[in-house]
């Protein structure tokens, strides 16, 4: 299921910032933590991929099996 989003432009007197929000369902489905950095790459004109840092990935399956293991 996708999600639609705006993509967001303030207009400044020497800038221009470009804002993309995140549904919060997929920031809750990929379980990220307030302040985490991310990185942006460009793939090609019709593809981004947002990437995240392999150690952080690593604990979050950590926590998830975890969190599978105990019971309800």
């Amino acid at each position: 299921m996708g999600y639609p989003t705006k993509i967001q432009r303030i207009d400044r007197k020497a800038s221009q910032q470009w804002y993309v929000n995140m549904p919060a369902a997929v920031a809750e489905a990929m379980e990220f933590q307030k302040g985490e950095t991310i990185e942006w790459i460009i793939d090609d004109q019709q593809h981004m991929v947002l990437k995240r840092d392999a150690k952080l990935v690593s604990s979050l399956k950590k926590n998830c099996l975890k969190r599978a293991d105990k019971p309800v």
